[in-house]
Order: C-alpha cells, then structure tokens, then sequence
C-alpha cells in the first residue's frame, strides 16, 4: 500500500508500525543513527493525556477520579485494566483521543526537517493514521516472539498481553498492507543492515516524489 501524501516543500512520510513487542522504538534509533527524525505515536498519546490537557479532563469524567494518581498524573496501569476489561471503553477512549493525537502528530511532523521523516505508531493500520504516511514499513516477529519480550520488558500479566494483542491487527492483515517488512528475530547487525538498505530506498524515494 503506497499513497502519495507528504508535506509541502518537505519529504516523505514513512509509517512504521508492528505488534507489540516487535522492536518498532529499536528500529526507529536506527533510523535515528542515519540522521532521521520521527514522532512516536505513543509519545505523543502521553502528551495529550498530560495534567491541563483537555483529554484528560474528559478521561477523568468518564472514568473518575481514581484514574489519576496524588499528583494528578494519569494512572496509566489503572486505564490499562478498565479498557482491556471492557471494549467499549477502550471505543471510547480512542474516540477521545485518536482525533487529537492525530492533530498532535500532524504539528510535529510539519517542523520535523530531513529528506523523509518517520511516524512510529503500533497502531497505524487501526487508527487511520496510515492516511498521513507515503509508505508503510512493518516491523515482524512471530506471535510467541511478541509476548516472551513483552512480558520481559513490561512485567504485565500474559492475559494483558494477550488482549493487546488481540486488539492489534493479525500479523497476517498487518503484513498485506506493508510496502516494506523487517525482519527483527536476528542479530542488532541484521537489523542494522536492514534498516541501511531501507534508509537508502526512502532517500531516493524523497528525490523522486514531487510535492503537490
């Protein structure tokens, strides 16, 4: 899947996506070693949850109180176990903010230079935000590879592993719409040389998309 969008007088825009687990953030510093910006999409979802942001007002009204910590601080472990309890409340979260992380992601890729930029979200394909990118790339690993480095990385429980992934696209849907895939269960060395490979595509990519 290719589309044509990009900023003007800018270059590029790459999605990079995966399950969780995959290795999105390592690759992303790879990209970043070659001189290449990115926004996450996870970052940014952290930003607009922050204590006077409008979300989190709306989220504290919908949840109540004890979604916030003492210091006001949205208690993410706490909305974590409400929305993966409950779809519908995850439905309404992500009808809460997906507009306005979009919106967030859109300012900073607009002051973001290079001859292509990165968005780096896991949830791309699922919130629409594939409509912002020029070109797709996925970062793959199986299924149990997901939830052992998960589980390591995170201290969660296997069930709260298994519903983000369940509310992830399969690997299958995920890997049909990608332009490019990593392969990330080899070597720092293998993935390196990956992402040089891709690195050089994109820059050439950047000199042959005209701006609208």
């Amino acid at each position: 899947m290719t589309t044509q969008n990009h900023t003007a007088n800018q270059g590029p825009i790459i999605g990079l996506t995966g399950g969780i687990g995959s290795g999105k953030s390592s690759v992303a510093r790879l990209f970043g070693e070659l001189g290449i910006h990115w926004v996450d999409a996870d970052d940014v979802a952290r930003e607009i949850v922050r204590p006077g942001e409008l979300a989190l007002g709306e989220i504290i009204a919908h949840f109540g109180d004890e979604i916030v910590d003492s210091a006001g601080q949205l208690n993410r472990a706490a909305l974590r176990e409400r929305i993966f309890a409950a779809p519908e409340q995850r439905q309404w979260l992500e009808r809460c903010t997906h507009p306005r992380i979009r919106e967030r992601i859109e300012q900073h890729l607009t002051a973001m230079p290079g001859p292509y930029r990165l968005l780096v979200s896991p949830l791309l394909f699922e919130s629409g935000q594939d409509a912002l990118v020029s070109h797709c790339l996925v970062v793959d690993v199986p299924e149990d590879v997901q939830l052992a480095r998960t589980l390591q990385r995170d201290g969660v429980s296997e069930a709260q592993v298994r519903a983000i992934l369940a509310a992830q696209l399969p690997r299958a849907t995920r890997l049909a719409k990608a332009c490019d895939v990593i392969d990330n269960v080899g070597t720092q060395t293998q993935l390196r040389e990956q992402v040089i490979a891709l690195d050089a595509r994109y820059r050439a990519l950047a000199l042959t998309q005209v701006s609208p």
